[in-house]
């Protein structure tokens, strides 16, 4: 008599549809960055008589790299927040928001021989591990603003150069740039407000099946997803 069938394993994209999906309109999302960016800056090379920039010219070039770090350090900021927020504050019906009150943490069935390696380990590791995720986006959003500053002081120069201005100040003194400070500030403002939205917006509204939502039939002052 035969036993009983063994279940297939997910496939490789069933495993990671969410990753590779986004990746993948990521990687799609920069190829059209590079394109029309390129376009528009050889438009204004154009008006000022200047030859056209290769593309691997334009992505050496201030106005690129500074576009796409004061980008890249908003998203990282608001995720590095949003993880580090959530963790002691709360919003009253939010399925982003840990419940209002909460019980005592639910005991591990999960073997020590099959937690991560940190966890194994003991000590500072596991302390850092703990911390792993807010240090991890701090430090991307740390490099991301470096690149900015670098980027957009770049895209000074090159500007400064092609107009015939003078150079009036150094890589330092270009973090007290208004210029600069209105590129970050314009992005951490949308970034904020969205994140505002979604909390609010998920007290009362439902996506069917979605981890960012709540069940369709949970009340509307149910905390957490």
């Amino acid at each position: 008599m035969l036993g009983p069938v063994p279940l297939e394993s997910p496939s490789f994209w069933r495993r990671n549809a969410l990753s590779l999906t986004f990746g993948g309109m990521a990687l799609a999302s920069l190829f059209g960055h590079v394109m029309v960016g390129c376009a528009a800056e050889n438009h204004e090379r154009l008006l000022h008589s200047l030859s056209r920039l290769e593309l691997w010219q334009y992505l050496r070039s201030g106005a690129f790299l500074s576009s796409l770090f004061e980008n890249w350090e908003s998203e990282f900021l608001q995720m590095a927040l949003f993880v580090l927020l959530t963790v002691g504050l709360r919003q009253k019906g939010s399925s982003e928001s840990k419940p209002l009150e909460e019980g005592p943490e639910p005991e591990t069935t999960t073997a020590i021989a099959d937690a991560p390696w940190p966890v194994r380990r003991g000590g500072v590791w596991l302390r850092l591990y703990e911390h792993s995720l807010s240090l991890a986006l701090g430090a991307l959003f740390a490099i991301s603003f470096v690149g900015h500053w670098c980027g957009s002081y770049r895209s000074y120069v090159e500007k400064a150069a092609r107009s015939g201005e003078t150079i009036d100040h150094g890589l330092w003194q270009h973090l007290l740039d208004s210029e600069f400070w209105f590129e970050s500030f314009q992005n951490w403002q949308s970034e904020f407000f969205s994140i505002s939205v979604l909390v609010l917006l998920s007290i009362y509204l439902r996506e069917k099946d979605s981890a960012q939502s709540k069940a369709v039939t949970a009340p509307h002052s149910q905390t957490g997803s």
